[in-house]
């Protein structure tokens, strides 16, 4: 076997004989790692600092160990998708440290895991009392899940019969005082509903803006470049007129969601009085 061979099959034993001993090292150690996420990154580390000092190794060893290392990883990913007894041996399984409000003792013992340790887990996800908690689980990354008594969750919506809307991600919307049309457009707003709401927080157009995010329920979060034109400084005209704005921007709105003939041209036809109403008070609102 050539030098190169000799590599390529030590690469391979070093990755299986890593993994063996993360495995045997248990959970508590990997800091937010999988097994072999754990064992390649330290491994790849080590073989970048040996090539750097490692001189009197040839350059073409370390470059196939880190080959090795970079592509026997992709080949095992792909086989954890496929295989779950593959993903099980690799990666390990979950295991349940607290059942029914109870500690188990022979769990804590196989992951190596003190009752100090599952204390300061349980007060990181902000529980400080044992006698809240209903189940814990140590996940495959070393990290505890863990999930209250019924009594104990927070009371959601659901709960209390009340109907909520689906949200969606909040979107940017301005950026440098540029409008993103394609985001505001996508959740069914157009510039003029929107400059009425920049106008409601001290804005007098959009150029004023440094930042806006509008969320699914169309609350807009505006930052201007000057944080002295906020709400109440704004001038009771620049309220009307931007009210004005958004009434029209939502008949606009309505005419094109609408397929009744008749109501699109209302619609219409009260936009444009609303546009004519802004033109006939524009001298006034400026003085």
């Amino acid at each position: 076997m050539n030098e190169l061979g000799i590599v390529l099959f030590r690469g391979v034993v070093g990755i299986t004989f890593m993994l063996t001993l993360a495995r045997l090292m248990g959970k508590k150690h990997l800091r937010n790692m999988t097994f072999y996420e754990y064992v390649v990154g330290i491994s790849i580390g080590s073989i970048a600092a040996e090539l750097t000092f490692g001189t009197e190794v040839r350059m073409s060893n370390f470059l196939l160990g880190m080959i090795i290392w970079t592509i026997i990883p992709v080949l095992i990913s792909k086989m954890e998708l496929k295989s779950f007894r593959f993903r099980t041996l690799t990666e390990g399984t979950p295991r349940i440290l607290i059942k029914n409000g109870k500690i188990l003792e022979k769990s804590l013992k196989k992951e190596d895991f003190t009752v100090d340790e599952l204390m300061i887990a349980l007060r990181q996800k902000d529980v400080f009392k044992l006698s809240e908690v209903e189940t814990a689980v140590m996940e495959k990354n070393g990290q505890v899940s863990v999930m209250k008594k019924t009594e104990l969750q927070p009371l959601t919506p659901k709960d209390v019969g009340k109907v909520t809307e689906q949200e969606r991600e909040p979107r940017i919307v301005i950026i440098d005082g540029n409008v993103m049309e394609r985001s505001l457009s996508e959740y069914g707003y157009t510039k003029e509903w929107l400059l009425g709401e920049i106008m409601k927080q001290g804005a007098k157009n959009f150029p004023d803006v440094f930042f806006a995010q509008i969320d699914s329920m169309g609350n807009v979060y505006v930052d201007l470049y000057n944080d002295t034109l906020k709400m109440p400084q704004v001038k009771q005209k620049l309220l009307v007129a931007a009210n004005i704005k958004q009434l029209q921007a939502n008949l606009v709105n309505f005419s094109l969601q609408t397929e009744n003939k008749n109501a699109k041209e209302m619609y219409n036809g009260y936009a444009k009085q609303m546009d004519k109403l802004l033109d006939d008070m524009s001298g006034y609102l400026k003085e």
